[in-house]
This record gives structure tokens, sequence and C-alpha cells, in this order.
């Protein structure tokens, strides 16, 4: 399992992490204003950081279920588009993973065009083809300490046409490891929940009780193409923002 470390500022009291996945640039029913406009809010905002989380590419091939005929950014294009809008920002990118577009171009060709925009961008370190597992410190606590958040990002996969199903694939991930923040996306969903839980601490033979935040994240897709073509319901744009507290363990989201 990849994990990466990240530690930022003591003086941060309090962080906001947007995830950006389901992007889909390339494909001519992007939002590219809401897109700015979620980078702009971003770089205006010295706490504000970023998880990519996949599909940031539309990726279409004459085999997907994409139309490769309706492209409004050809594939190169598509990977310089996705650079020139995060390279400005490096420096808040907490990790970045591939998508299930991205993969269709690697189970073909041997291709990570996600990995090949971490590279771009400066960020290899913080690249996984698969999942994330993020051990990020900032802020100090009463006891003079770091707080420690752990948070698991993966693109994600299935899930179903409804709500039900969606939800259910991103709670499955408590089942894959332990952390305090789960981030899912491919689903296309916007979804906020919190589940309690156990927590065990082996150096002093007890349990800490705990929540755990579970966050699925939209796209930036106006309705049209092969949604509309299968009969996919229109999804919300809306992406849940995290805020995590600096000063003592505690996370939340909004819509």
């Amino acid at each position: 399992m990849q994990t990466i470390k990240i530690d930022l500022s003591e003086s941060l009291n309090q962080i906001e992490l947007h995830t950006f996945a389901d992007l889909h640039l390339g494909d001519c029913h992007t939002d590219h204003e809401l897109i700015k406009q979620r980078l702009r809010e971003v770089a205006e905002k010295d706490n504000a950081y970023i998880i990519i989380n996949g599909d940031l590419l539309n990726n279409a091939t004459k085999t997907s279920v994409s139309d490769s005929y309706a492209e409004d950014i050809p594939p190169m294009q598509q990977i310089q588009t996705a650079v020139e809008m995060f390279e400005p920002l490096k420096d808040k990118i907490l990790a970045i993973t591939s998508g299930n577009h991205e993969r269709r171009t690697y189970q073909k060709e041997g291709i990570d065009l996600m990995e090949i925009v971490a590279r771009q961008i400066g960020l290899y370190d913080r690249f996984s083809k698969t999942a994330a597992l993020i051990f990020l410190r900032f802020g100090r606590n009463d006891r003079q300490r770091r707080c420690l958040y752990t948070i698991y990002a993966n693109h994600g996969s299935g899930g179903g046409r409804k709500e039900g199903a969606k939800v259910i694939r991103l709670a499955d991930m408590a089942s894959i490891v332990d952390a305090d923040i789960y981030i899912h996306s491919h689903t296309h969903l916007p979804v906020i929940m919190k589940q309690a839980f156990y927590r065990v601490d082996y150096p002093n033979s007890s349990v800490a009780f705990v929540d755990k935040l579970f966050v699925n994240t939209g796209a930036t897709l106006n309705y049209g193409g092969y949604g509309e073509v299968y009969e996919f319901k229109p999804t919300s744009k809306e992406n849940p923002v995290i805020y995590m507290d600096g000063t003592r363990k505690r996370m939340w989201a909004k819509l």
C-alpha cells in the first residue's frame, strides 16, 4: 500500500481539503469554468490543500464507452491542460492517484497517463497508481504535539446505478485499512457520512472511541454524452470540502 507522509506548518489551526476528481478534461461536457473557480478558491486560501483522485483526463478511446469522436481536447493536450492547471498549486497537492479513464491506456499500452502528469508537475513522490494512505500532520494540540490525521484516498470502481450501491462502495473502504478519513470518487455522487469505531491502542492495551469521516466526490460534468445515452441520472456538480482542526482531533465536511 502506497503511504505518503506530509508535515505542514505548526501554525495552521485548521485546513481545508479539496478533492479534484472526475474532471474528465477533454469531454465536451466538462464544466471548465467551475474547475477554474474551484482552483481560484484554493489558490486564495493559505490553509487550502488538494488531493487529485483520478479521472482528471477523459481519455476516450475507440474501444471505451466514452465517445472518442466528441472530445474537445486531444489526448496529448489533455495531459498538458491538467499540468497547466495544477502546476501553479503544486505546493498544495498532497497526493495524486489514477482513475479508470487514465487506466484505459495503461491496460492496453502500459502507459500511465496520470504518472506522466505527476512527473511533469514535479510530484512523482506523491503519486500512486492505485490508492494512497496519507499521514498528515499539522498544527499543535494542548499537549504540544502536532495533530495527526490518516486519509485513505482511492478513485474507486463499480458502484452501480443506485445511490445505495454507491454508498456501500464508499463504506467498504473501511474494510481495507483503518483511517480517519476515506475519500472515494468514480461514482459521481457527492456524499458525506460518519461512522463510529473502536480503535485498538496496542501499546496501552486499550481502545479509543473515534469517528471516521467518509466522503464521496462529485464530477464536473454537464449532463449529456454516454451518461445520457445509457440513461444514467444527472449528477450534482457540487464537491464536498473536508475540514480538519489543528488544535484537536476533529474533522468534518460540507457541501
